[in-house]
């Protein structure tokens, strides 16, 4: 990447300004404030109570992250559903055509650019979150777990932008377009599920049980199957499991009713990561092939 003349540009045009410096620091100081009154406060109960209540190091934890997460799915698409579609309005785009470099070389240059960006937020904030490690509330591996998923939210959600960037002319419309499927993406599947298991729920109240016959337990059936595509569902389960044990307000659990134990649910977090990574990179491609100018003139 360092040889990507746009992946170079974009890189150094950030490093000049004053804003990405402002931002990790308006953006971390909001991080350590919160950390130093959950410190205090758990102090100030041990003085009260000479107890100490490790899990309000486990609600540090659990904020930090889902901060993070969150400005990975609102922001990322923020800087890249405008990257392609903004060269077209500054009649930029056409230039870049007439250099050596490929339509994937200009797609990656501006993903790669922009999830740099993001994750060097993430980073720069592990200070805050290793606070915990002190306590022994997470481990390493849990780290890496959620690093990984910050990873794979970063490249699905900025690979949504860079395709309707690609695709569309205006950046007005390519956002409308990025954050909709996004929005139907995580609020879309997650109804469809809780709408299918209402129903169900419904179903088995009316069924007429044999005597000795015990009532199913509600589930989605293979509608669930739609949440793998859903980053959210990946992030409730790691934080969940990391946190409290599986115990998630957006726990997928519910929705398999008596299958808790099937081998989905076991290895629900590896394989929703490997789905979305997988949709990524048709993502990309897609976005390539829309960005390629000998596809476009055959049109």
């Amino acid at each position: 990447m360092k040889n990507n003349p746009v992946y170079r540009r974009e890189m150094t045009v950030r490093s000049r300004s004053l804003r990405m410096p402002l931002i990790i620091f308006a953006f971390n100081g909001v991080l350590a404030l919160a950390a130093l009154l959950n410190m205090y406060q758990t102090i100030a109960q041990v003085r009260s109570s000479s107890t100490i209540q490790y899990s309000t190091f486990l609600d540090l934890y659990a904020f930090v992250a889902t901060l993070e997460f969150l400005l990975l799915m609102f922001i990322m698409p923020a800087l890249t559903s405008g990257s392609i579609s903004g060269e077209r309005e500054r009649q930029t785009l056409e230039l870049l055509f007439t250099t050596k470099m490929s339509p994937s070389d200009i797609i990656m240059g501006k993903l790669l650019s922009a999830v740099e960006q993001l994750l060097i937020l993430v980073v720069s904030s592990l200070p805050i979150v290793l606070l915990t490690f002190v306590y022994g509330s997470v481990d390493f591996r849990d780290l890496c777990l959620l690093l990984i998923c910050f990873t794979v939210v970063a490249f699905y959600a900025g690979g949504i932008g860079i395709l309707f960037s690609s695709l569309l002319r205006k950046s007005t419309f390519s956002n409308v377009c990025t954050y909709g499927v996004l929005l139907f993406v995580v609020v879309g599947t997650y109804m469809l599920n809780i709408f299918l298991l209402n129903l169900n729920q419904i179903q088995i109240g009316n069924m007429v049980l044999q005597p000795g016959m015990e009532r199913p337990m509600a589930d989605t059936g293979l509608a669930v199957m739609t949440l793998l595509i859903n980053p959210v569902a990946t992030f409730a389960e790691i934080l969940g499991n990391q946190v409290s044990g599986g115990a998630s307000i957006l726990s997928i659990r519910s929705f398999f009713g008596s299958n808790n134990g099937s081998f989905l649910i076991r290895y629900w977090i590896p394989l929703s990561l490997a789905v979305q990574s997988a949709v990524s990179f048709v993502i990309i491609r897609s976005a390539v092939y829309c960005l390629n100018p000998v596809k476009n003139e055959k049109k």
